[in-house]
Protein backbone atom coordinates (compact mmCIF):
# COMPACT_ATOMS: atom_id res chain seq x y z
CA UNK A 1 0.00 0.00 0.00
CA UNK A 2 2.42 2.27 0.64
CA UNK A 3 4.69 1.80 -2.45
CA UNK A 4 1.48 2.10 -4.09
CA UNK A 5 1.18 5.57 -2.64
CA UNK A 6 4.40 6.48 -3.57
CA UNK A 7 4.14 5.87 -6.95
CA UNK A 8 1.16 7.36 -7.49
CA UNK A 9 1.79 10.49 -5.71
CA UNK A 10 5.02 10.82 -8.35
CA UNK A 11 2.75 10.27 -11.41
CA UNK A 12 1.24 12.91 -9.92
CA UNK A 13 4.15 15.60 -9.33
CA UNK A 14 5.42 14.68 -12.88
CA UNK A 15 2.04 15.84 -14.29
CA UNK A 16 1.73 18.97 -12.87
CA UNK A 17 4.94 19.88 -13.17
CA UNK A 18 5.77 18.65 -17.01
CA UNK A 19 3.45 21.40 -18.28
CA UNK A 20 4.83 24.12 -16.30
CA UNK A 21 8.55 22.87 -17.68
CA UNK A 22 6.98 23.22 -21.36
CA UNK A 23 5.23 26.48 -20.92
CA UNK A 24 8.46 28.28 -19.30
CA UNK A 25 10.94 26.57 -22.11
CA UNK A 26 7.78 28.21 -24.51
CA UNK A 27 7.65 31.54 -23.09
CA UNK A 28 11.79 31.77 -23.28
CA UNK A 29 11.73 31.15 -26.43
CA UNK A 30 9.80 33.65 -27.70
CA UNK A 31 11.39 37.13 -28.55
CA UNK A 32 9.24 39.68 -26.90
CA UNK A 33 7.99 42.76 -29.10
CA UNK A 34 9.58 45.53 -29.91
CA UNK A 35 7.91 49.02 -27.47
CA UNK A 36 5.77 51.23 -29.74
CA UNK A 37 7.53 54.41 -30.48
CA UNK A 38 5.82 56.88 -28.12
CA UNK A 39 4.69 60.39 -29.62
CA UNK A 40 6.66 63.82 -28.45
CA UNK A 41 6.07 66.08 -25.95
CA UNK A 42 5.69 68.09 -29.12
CA UNK A 43 3.34 66.09 -31.53
CA UNK A 44 1.15 65.61 -28.19
CA UNK A 45 0.84 69.56 -27.93
CA UNK A 46 0.00 69.69 -31.46
CA UNK A 47 -2.48 67.18 -31.10
CA UNK A 48 -3.93 69.25 -28.33
CA UNK A 49 -3.91 72.22 -30.62
CA UNK A 50 -5.99 70.27 -33.42
CA UNK A 51 -8.39 70.18 -30.84
CA UNK A 52 -8.74 73.69 -29.65
CA UNK A 53 -8.43 74.43 -33.33
CA UNK A 54 -11.22 71.75 -34.81
CA UNK A 55 -8.47 70.25 -37.04
CA UNK A 56 -7.06 67.18 -38.02
CA UNK A 57 -5.72 65.20 -34.89
CA UNK A 58 -3.21 62.71 -36.64
CA UNK A 59 -1.41 65.60 -38.50
CA UNK A 60 1.32 66.43 -35.92
CA UNK A 61 1.69 62.79 -36.02
CA UNK A 62 2.97 62.30 -39.90
CA UNK A 63 6.37 62.17 -41.15
CA UNK A 64 7.30 64.33 -44.46
CA UNK A 65 6.00 62.10 -46.69
CA UNK A 66 2.45 62.28 -45.03
CA UNK A 67 2.74 58.97 -43.56
CA UNK A 68 2.13 57.70 -39.63
CA UNK A 69 4.74 55.34 -38.08
CA UNK A 70 3.69 52.53 -37.92
CA UNK A 71 2.47 51.84 -34.25
CA UNK A 72 2.28 55.34 -33.41
CA UNK A 73 -0.75 56.73 -32.49
CA UNK A 74 -2.00 58.99 -29.30
CA UNK A 75 -5.59 58.98 -28.00
CA UNK A 76 -6.36 61.83 -29.81
CA UNK A 77 -7.21 60.01 -32.97
CA UNK A 78 -9.30 57.80 -32.37
CA UNK A 79 -11.95 59.64 -29.68
CA UNK A 80 -13.99 62.82 -29.73
CA UNK A 81 -13.56 65.58 -28.12
CA UNK A 82 -15.76 66.41 -25.95
CA UNK A 83 -16.18 70.23 -25.99
CA UNK A 84 -17.29 69.11 -29.84
CA UNK A 85 -19.17 66.38 -28.78
CA UNK A 86 -21.10 68.18 -26.01
CA UNK A 87 -21.93 70.97 -28.73
CA UNK A 88 -23.27 69.07 -31.30
CA UNK A 89 -25.54 67.13 -28.64
CA UNK A 90 -27.24 70.53 -27.84
CA UNK A 91 -27.41 71.32 -31.14
CA UNK A 92 -28.94 68.09 -31.78
CA UNK A 93 -31.68 68.73 -29.37
CA UNK A 94 -32.01 72.47 -30.63
CA UNK A 95 -32.88 71.07 -33.89
CA UNK A 96 -35.48 68.46 -32.59
CA UNK A 97 -37.17 71.25 -30.24
CA UNK A 98 -37.80 73.55 -33.90
CA UNK A 99 -40.60 70.65 -34.49
CA UNK A 100 -41.49 69.03 -31.25
CA UNK A 101 -42.46 72.31 -29.64
CA UNK A 102 -41.52 74.91 -32.35
CA UNK A 103 -43.29 73.89 -35.45
CA UNK A 104 -46.50 72.66 -34.56
CA UNK A 105 -47.34 75.70 -31.90
CA UNK A 106 -46.30 77.98 -34.71
CA UNK A 107 -48.48 75.49 -37.48
CA UNK A 108 -51.22 74.73 -34.99
CA UNK A 109 -51.38 78.71 -34.25
CA UNK A 110 -52.00 79.51 -37.78
CA UNK A 111 -54.65 77.00 -38.61
CA UNK A 112 -58.42 76.55 -37.28
CA UNK A 113 -58.98 75.65 -33.77
CA UNK A 114 -60.86 72.40 -35.03
CA UNK A 115 -57.38 71.49 -36.34
CA UNK A 116 -54.73 72.35 -34.33
CA UNK A 117 -54.26 68.71 -32.88
CA UNK A 118 -53.99 67.51 -36.47
CA UNK A 119 -51.09 69.50 -37.00
CA UNK A 120 -49.61 68.21 -33.77
CA UNK A 121 -49.95 64.25 -34.74
CA UNK A 122 -48.47 64.92 -37.97
CA UNK A 123 -45.14 66.26 -36.39
CA UNK A 124 -44.65 63.52 -34.09
CA UNK A 125 -45.75 60.85 -36.83
CA UNK A 126 -43.10 62.18 -38.62
CA UNK A 127 -40.42 62.44 -36.18
CA UNK A 128 -41.31 58.90 -35.76
CA UNK A 129 -41.52 57.31 -39.21
CA UNK A 130 -38.92 59.46 -40.53
CA UNK A 131 -35.98 58.00 -37.43
CA UNK A 132 -36.90 54.56 -38.54
CA UNK A 133 -35.99 55.39 -42.03
CA UNK A 134 -33.04 56.47 -40.98
CA UNK A 135 -31.67 53.89 -38.37
CA UNK A 136 -32.77 51.27 -41.12
CA UNK A 137 -31.17 52.83 -44.03
CA UNK A 138 -31.28 57.17 -44.43
CA UNK A 139 -28.42 57.60 -42.85
CA UNK A 140 -26.45 55.35 -45.04
CA UNK A 141 -27.58 56.17 -48.42
CA UNK A 142 -26.96 59.72 -47.30
CA UNK A 143 -23.61 59.53 -45.70
CA UNK A 144 -21.51 56.14 -46.75
CA UNK A 145 -18.97 56.79 -48.33
CA UNK A 146 -17.58 55.07 -51.30
CA UNK A 147 -20.26 54.72 -53.53
CA UNK A 148 -21.26 57.34 -56.42
CA UNK A 149 -22.68 61.01 -56.31
CA UNK A 150 -25.82 60.33 -56.62
CA UNK A 151 -26.73 58.09 -53.37
CA UNK A 152 -24.56 56.60 -50.85
CA UNK A 153 -24.54 52.75 -49.89
CA UNK A 154 -25.70 50.03 -47.66
CA UNK A 155 -22.40 50.37 -44.80
CA UNK A 156 -24.30 51.94 -42.55
CA UNK A 157 -27.73 50.10 -42.64
CA UNK A 158 -29.21 49.88 -39.18
CA UNK A 159 -26.45 52.36 -37.55
CA UNK A 160 -23.76 49.05 -37.78
CA UNK A 161 -20.36 50.41 -36.88
CA UNK A 162 -22.14 53.95 -36.05
CA UNK A 163 -20.06 54.23 -32.46
CA UNK A 164 -18.57 56.92 -30.63
CA UNK A 165 -15.75 57.38 -32.48
CA UNK A 166 -15.37 59.85 -35.34
CA UNK A 167 -16.05 59.72 -38.65
CA UNK A 168 -13.65 61.99 -39.82
CA UNK A 169 -15.18 62.08 -43.19
CA UNK A 170 -17.51 64.40 -41.38
CA UNK A 171 -15.87 65.72 -38.00
CA UNK A 172 -12.67 65.16 -36.76
CA UNK A 173 -13.80 65.54 -32.71
CA UNK A 174 -17.58 64.97 -33.13
CA UNK A 175 -19.12 61.12 -32.18
CA UNK A 176 -20.32 59.23 -35.46
CA UNK A 177 -23.59 58.23 -33.49
CA UNK A 178 -23.77 62.21 -32.41
CA UNK A 179 -23.37 63.65 -36.05
CA UNK A 180 -25.46 60.62 -37.18
CA UNK A 181 -28.44 61.90 -35.11
CA UNK A 182 -27.78 65.56 -35.72
CA UNK A 183 -28.40 64.76 -39.23
CA UNK A 184 -31.46 63.00 -38.20
CA UNK A 185 -33.24 65.92 -36.44
CA UNK A 186 -32.92 67.80 -40.20
CA UNK A 187 -34.42 64.97 -41.68
CA UNK A 188 -37.42 64.89 -39.38
CA UNK A 189 -37.78 68.66 -39.79
CA UNK A 190 -37.47 69.19 -43.66
CA UNK A 191 -41.12 66.80 -44.18
CA UNK A 192 -42.69 68.37 -41.54
CA UNK A 193 -42.25 72.28 -43.33
CA UNK A 194 -44.55 70.65 -46.13
CA UNK A 195 -46.98 70.32 -44.08
CA UNK A 196 -48.04 74.08 -43.91
CA UNK A 197 -49.09 74.13 -47.14
CA UNK A 198 -51.33 71.02 -46.99
CA UNK A 199 -52.85 72.03 -43.44
CA UNK A 200 -56.36 71.26 -42.36
CA UNK A 201 -57.23 69.24 -45.60
CA UNK A 202 -55.44 65.95 -45.95
CA UNK A 203 -55.99 62.57 -44.61
CA UNK A 204 -52.76 61.36 -41.61
CA UNK A 205 -52.55 58.01 -43.74
CA UNK A 206 -51.92 60.06 -46.72
CA UNK A 207 -49.72 62.43 -45.42
CA UNK A 208 -47.14 59.48 -43.77
CA UNK A 209 -47.03 57.39 -47.04
CA UNK A 210 -46.40 60.73 -49.23
CA UNK A 211 -43.36 61.46 -46.42
CA UNK A 212 -42.04 58.10 -46.79
CA UNK A 213 -41.85 57.84 -50.43
CA UNK A 214 -40.44 61.59 -50.42
CA UNK A 215 -37.73 60.79 -48.14
CA UNK A 216 -36.69 58.06 -50.27
CA UNK A 217 -36.78 60.11 -53.59
CA UNK A 218 -36.06 63.29 -53.06
CA UNK A 219 -34.35 63.68 -49.64
CA UNK A 220 -32.05 61.23 -49.30
CA UNK A 221 -30.55 61.61 -52.80
CA UNK A 222 -30.46 65.25 -52.35
CA UNK A 223 -28.50 65.39 -48.90
CA UNK A 224 -26.13 62.71 -50.53
CA UNK A 225 -25.55 64.92 -53.74
CA UNK A 226 -24.64 68.41 -50.92
CA UNK A 227 -23.70 66.93 -47.89
CA UNK A 228 -22.37 63.85 -48.84
CA UNK A 229 -18.30 63.21 -48.74
CA UNK A 230 -18.30 62.46 -52.54
CA UNK A 231 -21.52 64.10 -53.76
CA UNK A 232 -22.26 65.61 -56.83
CA UNK A 233 -23.10 69.15 -55.38
CA UNK A 234 -20.41 69.55 -52.45
CA UNK A 235 -18.43 71.89 -53.77
CA UNK A 236 -16.49 72.43 -50.56
CA UNK A 237 -15.12 69.00 -49.71
CA UNK A 238 -15.50 67.32 -52.67
CA UNK A 239 -13.12 68.14 -55.96
CA UNK A 240 -14.39 65.92 -57.69
CA UNK A 241 -17.83 67.97 -57.76
CA UNK A 242 -19.53 68.55 -60.75
CA UNK A 243 -21.88 71.09 -59.76
CA UNK A 244 -19.05 73.50 -57.26
CA UNK A 245 -21.99 74.72 -55.04
CA UNK A 246 -22.27 75.76 -51.37
CA UNK A 247 -24.98 74.89 -48.69
CA UNK A 248 -23.91 75.38 -45.22
CA UNK A 249 -26.91 74.12 -43.57
CA UNK A 250 -29.66 73.57 -45.90
CA UNK A 251 -31.26 75.96 -48.01
CA UNK A 252 -31.14 73.81 -51.07
CA UNK A 253 -31.67 70.54 -48.90
CA UNK A 254 -34.04 71.71 -46.92
CA UNK A 255 -35.57 74.81 -47.41
CA UNK A 256 -36.11 74.48 -51.30
CA UNK A 257 -36.80 70.86 -51.34
CA UNK A 258 -39.84 71.02 -48.88
CA UNK A 259 -41.26 74.80 -49.98
CA UNK A 260 -41.12 73.41 -54.11
CA UNK A 261 -42.71 70.54 -53.20
CA UNK A 262 -45.19 71.77 -50.59
CA UNK A 263 -46.06 73.93 -53.43
CA UNK A 264 -46.95 71.22 -55.98
CA UNK A 265 -48.71 68.93 -53.23
CA UNK A 266 -51.27 71.95 -52.00
CA UNK A 267 -51.78 72.46 -56.39
CA UNK A 268 -52.62 68.49 -56.42
CA UNK A 269 -54.44 68.54 -53.38
CA UNK A 270 -56.84 71.12 -53.87
CA UNK A 271 -58.19 74.46 -52.06
CA UNK A 272 -59.95 73.69 -48.59
CA UNK A 273 -63.13 73.79 -48.28
CA UNK A 274 -64.51 77.49 -48.67
CA UNK A 275 -61.16 78.82 -49.36
CA UNK A 276 -61.58 82.42 -50.80
CA UNK A 277 -65.58 82.32 -49.96
CA UNK A 278 -65.20 82.02 -45.83
CA UNK A 279 -62.75 83.96 -43.25
CA UNK A 280 -60.01 81.27 -42.01
CA UNK A 281 -57.99 83.18 -39.75
CA UNK A 282 -55.41 82.02 -37.32
CA UNK A 283 -56.95 80.73 -34.33
CA UNK A 284 -54.40 81.68 -31.75
CA UNK A 285 -52.05 83.81 -32.52
CA UNK A 286 -50.19 83.45 -28.91
CA UNK A 287 -49.56 79.81 -30.08
CA UNK A 288 -47.66 80.76 -33.17
CA UNK A 289 -45.71 83.54 -31.84
CA UNK A 290 -44.40 81.25 -28.92
CA UNK A 291 -43.32 78.87 -31.82
CA UNK A 292 -42.01 81.23 -33.41
CA UNK A 293 -39.62 81.74 -30.38
CA UNK A 294 -38.73 78.33 -30.36
CA UNK A 295 -37.99 78.20 -33.80
CA UNK A 296 -35.20 80.98 -33.70
CA UNK A 297 -33.73 79.53 -30.35
CA UNK A 298 -33.88 76.04 -32.27
CA UNK A 299 -32.39 77.41 -35.58
CA UNK A 300 -29.44 78.15 -33.42
CA UNK A 301 -28.74 74.07 -33.23
CA UNK A 302 -29.18 74.10 -36.96
CA UNK A 303 -26.94 76.97 -38.17
CA UNK A 304 -24.52 77.24 -35.78
CA UNK A 305 -24.62 73.50 -35.15
CA UNK A 306 -24.02 72.66 -39.05
CA UNK A 307 -20.06 73.64 -38.54
CA UNK A 308 -20.04 70.23 -36.48
CA UNK A 309 -17.46 71.87 -34.14
CA UNK A 310 -18.16 74.66 -31.40
CA UNK A 311 -15.31 76.92 -32.85
CA UNK A 312 -14.81 80.05 -35.19
CA UNK A 313 -17.10 79.25 -38.27
CA UNK A 314 -20.08 78.34 -36.02
CA UNK A 315 -19.29 81.55 -34.00
CA UNK A 316 -19.59 83.47 -37.33
CA UNK A 317 -23.01 81.31 -38.11
CA UNK A 318 -24.29 82.00 -34.58
CA UNK A 319 -23.79 85.87 -35.63
CA UNK A 320 -24.59 86.10 -39.14
CA UNK A 321 -27.93 83.87 -37.94
CA UNK A 322 -29.19 86.55 -35.33
CA UNK A 323 -28.49 89.73 -37.70
CA UNK A 324 -30.53 88.58 -40.27
CA UNK A 325 -33.59 87.21 -38.24
CA UNK A 326 -33.43 90.43 -36.55
CA UNK A 327 -33.28 92.36 -39.48
CA UNK A 328 -36.21 90.77 -41.45
CA UNK A 329 -38.35 90.22 -38.88
CA UNK A 330 -38.52 94.13 -38.46
CA UNK A 331 -38.63 94.85 -42.42
CA UNK A 332 -41.73 92.23 -43.23
CA UNK A 333 -44.15 94.29 -40.68
CA UNK A 334 -42.60 97.21 -41.97
CA UNK A 335 -43.37 96.93 -45.31
CA UNK A 336 -47.18 95.52 -44.02
CA UNK A 337 -47.01 98.91 -42.15
CA UNK A 338 -46.14 101.31 -45.25
CA UNK A 339 -48.58 98.86 -47.48
CA UNK A 340 -51.74 98.37 -45.32
CA UNK A 341 -51.34 100.61 -42.29
CA UNK A 342 -50.36 98.61 -39.77
CA UNK A 343 -47.77 96.26 -38.17
CA UNK A 344 -49.21 93.07 -37.77
CA UNK A 345 -47.45 90.52 -35.31
CA UNK A 346 -47.79 87.55 -37.60
CA UNK A 347 -45.70 89.95 -39.75
CA UNK A 348 -42.89 89.69 -37.31
CA UNK A 349 -43.54 85.99 -37.10
CA UNK A 350 -43.37 85.27 -40.13
CA UNK A 351 -40.34 88.05 -40.99
CA UNK A 352 -38.47 86.08 -38.67
CA UNK A 353 -39.18 82.57 -40.34
CA UNK A 354 -37.65 83.95 -43.57
CA UNK A 355 -34.72 85.44 -42.23
CA UNK A 356 -33.89 82.13 -40.66
CA UNK A 357 -34.82 80.49 -44.13
CA UNK A 358 -32.67 82.69 -46.12
CA UNK A 359 -29.28 83.08 -44.31
CA UNK A 360 -29.38 78.91 -43.59
CA UNK A 361 -27.42 78.50 -46.93
CA UNK A 362 -25.50 81.39 -46.16
CA UNK A 363 -24.49 81.95 -42.35
CA UNK A 364 -21.08 80.33 -42.60
CA UNK A 365 -20.16 81.80 -45.62
CA UNK A 366 -20.54 85.67 -44.80
CA UNK A 367 -19.94 87.96 -42.87
CA UNK A 368 -22.27 90.80 -40.59
CA UNK A 369 -22.71 92.90 -43.78
CA UNK A 370 -23.86 90.02 -45.56
CA UNK A 371 -25.96 88.77 -43.11
CA UNK A 372 -27.75 92.88 -43.00
CA UNK A 373 -27.86 92.61 -47.06
CA UNK A 374 -29.63 88.94 -46.42
CA UNK A 375 -32.08 90.53 -43.73
CA UNK A 376 -33.59 93.35 -45.77
CA UNK A 377 -33.97 90.90 -48.96
CA UNK A 378 -35.78 88.23 -46.52
CA UNK A 379 -38.25 90.83 -44.84
CA UNK A 380 -39.23 91.89 -48.92
CA UNK A 381 -39.38 88.85 -51.27
CA UNK A 382 -40.39 86.31 -49.23
CA UNK A 383 -43.09 88.93 -47.82
CA UNK A 384 -43.82 90.31 -51.49
CA UNK A 385 -44.72 86.43 -52.66
CA UNK A 386 -46.81 85.79 -49.85
CA UNK A 387 -48.71 89.12 -50.17
CA UNK A 388 -48.82 89.51 -53.74
CA UNK A 389 -47.87 85.95 -55.70
CA UNK A 390 -50.09 83.93 -53.82
CA UNK A 391 -53.13 85.79 -54.60
CA UNK A 392 -51.90 86.45 -58.67
CA UNK A 393 -52.21 82.73 -58.76
CA UNK A 394 -54.72 81.51 -56.35
CA UNK A 395 -53.49 78.41 -54.81
CA UNK A 396 -54.03 77.82 -51.56
CA UNK A 397 -50.89 77.66 -49.85
CA UNK A 398 -52.40 77.27 -46.14
CA UNK A 399 -49.75 78.83 -44.01
CA UNK A 400 -46.90 80.00 -46.72
CA UNK A 401 -44.69 77.24 -46.58
CA UNK A 402 -44.27 78.38 -50.30
CA UNK A 403 -43.80 81.84 -49.79
CA UNK A 404 -41.59 81.40 -46.83
CA UNK A 405 -39.33 78.63 -47.58
CA UNK A 406 -39.20 77.75 -51.28
CA UNK A 407 -38.90 81.43 -52.31
CA UNK A 408 -36.59 81.63 -49.12
CA UNK A 409 -34.63 78.92 -49.91
CA UNK A 410 -34.06 79.89 -53.24
CA UNK A 411 -32.96 83.45 -52.81
CA UNK A 412 -30.51 82.69 -49.88
CA UNK A 413 -29.41 79.58 -51.84
CA UNK A 414 -28.31 82.66 -55.01
CA UNK A 415 -27.29 85.13 -52.28
CA UNK A 416 -24.88 81.92 -50.76
CA UNK A 417 -23.08 82.52 -53.74
CA UNK A 418 -22.61 86.38 -53.92
CA UNK A 419 -21.73 87.04 -50.90
CA UNK A 420 -19.89 84.10 -49.54
CA UNK A 421 -16.31 85.12 -48.29
CA UNK A 422 -13.27 83.15 -47.72
CA UNK A 423 -12.39 85.94 -45.08
CA UNK A 424 -14.70 84.31 -42.28
CA UNK A 425 -14.43 80.60 -43.70
CA UNK A 426 -11.06 78.74 -44.78
CA UNK A 427 -12.46 76.16 -46.03
CA UNK A 428 -13.86 77.91 -49.33
CA UNK A 429 -10.16 77.79 -50.21
CA UNK A 430 -9.89 73.77 -50.18
CA UNK A 431 -11.39 73.35 -53.61
CA UNK A 432 -13.46 76.83 -54.20
CA UNK A 433 -10.90 79.45 -54.18
CA UNK A 434 -10.70 80.09 -58.04
CA UNK A 435 -14.82 80.55 -58.13
CA UNK A 436 -15.63 82.23 -54.59
CA UNK A 437 -16.60 85.81 -55.18
CA UNK A 438 -16.33 85.11 -58.82
CA UNK A 439 -18.47 82.60 -60.58
CA UNK A 440 -19.86 81.34 -57.54
CA UNK A 441 -23.04 82.32 -58.07
CA UNK A 442 -23.21 80.55 -61.19
CA UNK A 443 -22.80 77.23 -59.51
CA UNK A 444 -25.20 77.78 -57.04
CA UNK A 445 -28.24 78.31 -60.15
CA UNK A 446 -27.15 74.96 -61.22
CA UNK A 447 -28.25 73.58 -57.53
CA UNK A 448 -31.02 75.62 -57.59
CA UNK A 449 -31.66 74.04 -60.73
CA UNK A 450 -31.24 70.31 -59.95
CA UNK A 451 -33.09 70.68 -56.52
CA UNK A 452 -36.13 72.25 -58.53
CA UNK A 453 -36.03 69.51 -60.85
CA UNK A 454 -35.64 66.58 -58.33
CA UNK A 455 -38.59 68.15 -55.79
CA UNK A 456 -41.11 68.85 -58.29
CA UNK A 457 -40.47 65.73 -59.98
CA UNK A 458 -40.33 63.76 -57.50
CA UNK A 459 -43.24 65.42 -55.67
CA UNK A 460 -46.11 64.81 -59.07
CA UNK A 461 -44.99 61.26 -58.96
CA UNK A 462 -45.53 60.85 -55.60
CA UNK A 463 -48.86 62.58 -54.82
CA UNK A 464 -50.20 60.67 -57.32
CA UNK A 465 -48.85 57.23 -56.29
CA UNK A 466 -50.34 58.79 -52.53
CA UNK A 467 -53.69 59.22 -54.40
CA UNK A 468 -54.09 55.97 -55.56
CA UNK A 469 -53.18 53.65 -53.07
CA UNK A 470 -55.19 55.61 -49.65
CA UNK A 471 -56.49 58.91 -50.95
CA UNK A 472 -55.19 62.25 -50.69
CA UNK A 473 -58.49 63.76 -48.66
CA UNK A 474 -60.88 63.29 -46.05
CA UNK A 475 -64.40 63.32 -46.79
CA UNK A 476 -66.48 66.82 -47.50
CA UNK A 477 -67.91 66.23 -43.84
CA UNK A 478 -64.35 65.31 -42.29
CA UNK A 479 -63.06 68.53 -43.39
CA UNK A 480 -65.69 70.77 -42.53
CA UNK A 481 -66.11 69.65 -39.00
CA UNK A 482 -62.26 69.13 -38.47
CA UNK A 483 -59.97 66.74 -38.68
CA UNK A 484 -59.06 66.83 -34.82
CA UNK A 485 -62.14 64.49 -33.85
CA UNK A 486 -62.13 63.36 -37.08
CA UNK A 487 -58.93 61.54 -37.45
CA UNK A 488 -57.76 61.78 -33.77
CA UNK A 489 -60.96 61.33 -31.98
CA UNK A 490 -59.69 64.26 -29.77
CA UNK A 491 -60.48 67.88 -29.25
CA UNK A 492 -57.35 70.62 -28.62
CA UNK A 493 -60.07 72.84 -26.79
CA UNK A 494 -62.80 71.89 -24.88
CA UNK A 495 -65.84 74.28 -23.55
CA UNK A 496 -68.41 73.80 -20.82
CA UNK A 497 -71.41 73.25 -21.90
CA UNK A 498 -74.94 73.73 -20.12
Amino acid sequence: MKKFLFLLGMVTALTVSAPRICFADAASAVTPPPAKPEPTLEQRVAGLEAYVNNGDPTAPLKDKDGKIPDGLATPTSATAGPGHNAWMMTSSALVLFMTLPGLFLFYGGLVRRKNVLSVIAQCFGIAGLVTILWVVFGYSMVFADGSGPFFGNMKFALLKGVDSLPNTNYAYWVSHNVFAIYQLMFAIITPALILGAVAERMKFSAILLFVGLWMVVVYFPLAHMVWGVNGFMNGVWNADAKIKAIDFAGGTVVHMSSGWSALILCMILGKRRGFGKEPMPPHSMVLCSIGTGMLWVGWYGFNAGSAVAADGVAANAFMTTTIATAVASFVWPLAEWLVRGKPSVLGFCSGAVAGLVVVTPACGFINAGGALVIGVAAGLIPWFACYKIKSWFGYDDALDTFGVHAVGGTLGAFLTGVLATADVNANLNTNLKAIVGKTLWLEQLKAIGVTLVLAIVGTVIIAYIVKAVVGLRPSEEVEVAGLDLAEHGEEGYHQARG
